[in-house]
């Protein structure tokens, strides 16, 4: 994914052709709120770093999480599926996830690094391991992992 946008645009284009409502406007969300950030940045034109742009990403789909267990709460299946379906098609524009042992390694690694011994570590534990990761993982999951290690 060398530059976002361009890809983006390029999906976005794909749904259109396919006549794809649901990934259309999911992809089109996407794009309002890369362009708010960009706009924030500098200006409509200002490109977004990979980085920002995973952030963008991660941000429309914990948002969508969030419906998602208030749709699940009140009962509302249908909503919930939508919602589920949704964070499926942005799921395609994060890294590949990082396995079990691969997080674990990186969180031995990150503890060492930092000399952690409790939990009142887990604040510089989990800095430098959201730099291992490097987006390969969402914080929650990361914050269990630190709290498994470090109790």
């Amino acid at each position: 994914m060398s530059d976002p946008a361009a890809t983006l645009s390029e999906a976005i284009k794909d749904a259109m052709r396919a006549k794809d409502t649901t990934l259309l406007g999911v992809l089109r969300a996407l794009k309002t709120a890369v362009m708010n950030v960009a706009i924030e940045k500098g200006g409509p034109n200002t490109p977004l770093d990979p980085a920002e742009f995973l952030a963008v990403v991660r941000r429309q789909i914990k948002q969508r999480q969030d419906s998602f267990e208030q749709f699940e709460k009140a009962g509302r299946a249908e909503l919930a599926a939508k919602e589920a379906q949704e964070i499926s098609l942005l799921e395609v524009y994060l890294p590949a996830p990082l396995t079990e042992a691969e997080l674990d390694a990186l969180v031995q690694q990150a503890v060492a690094t930092t000399g952690a011994t409790g939990k009142a570590d887990m604040g510089k534990v989990m800095k430098v391991l959201q730099e291992l990761t490097d987006g390969r993982a969402d914080g929650r999951t990361l914050s269990q992992a630190i709290m498994r290690r470090l109790s």
